[in-house]
């Protein structure tokens, strides 16, 4: 089985690389010469959305699969900022943008952006990376505009 030698005795299994896999004659099996570009971090994106140089459709593409890093109170959800002119949650790119609003020690959860689209209550927007170079406030009205984009492309 990969992963592991099955010739170990019982109860001592070791864990390792896989044997080395062979390509077939014919190129079946080789490594591309130029593998596929990964695709922009999310903070890449957020950088690039906030300069002009990504389209909103893009962004989003980006945003649904990325992970995003939320600060948590002592309750399940959302922690909501209402000192602005609409409620917003403040989200961020990286553990590491999130400490620097929350500090070391903040409670926080991992959920992918589509997820944030299912999941924020109505009325409510977003802001991503509150104390970065590149801030996003996302008002309750775009976060309907993005729902409606995800819809569409999701169901056609």
């Amino acid at each position: 089985m990969y992963g592991y030698d099955q010739n170990a005795g019982a109860g001592q299994q070791q864990y390792g690389a896989p044997p080395p896999q062979h390509p077939a004659p014919g190129g079946y099996g080789e490594q591309p010469l130029y593998p596929e570009p990964s695709p922009p971090s999310l903070a890449d994106a957020v950088r690039a959305f906030t300069t002009g140089s990504m389209s909103a459709e893009d962004f989003q593409g980006i945003f649904s699969t990325s992970k995003v890093y939320c600060p948590r109170g002592d309750n399940p959800g959302f922690l909501a900022l209402h000192n602005t002119q609409q409620p917003v949650i403040p989200m961020f790119t990286s553990l590491k943008e999130l400490r620097r609003y929350a500090g070391k020690e903040s409670k926080y959860f991992v959920i992918t952006g589509a997820e944030v689209l299912d999941l924020l209550p109505t009325g409510y927007g977003f802001v991503l990376d509150m104390e970065g170079d590149h801030r996003m406030v996302f008002d309750a009205k775009s976060v309907e505009q993005m729902v409606d984009f995800a819809m569409r492309r999701m169901y056609g």
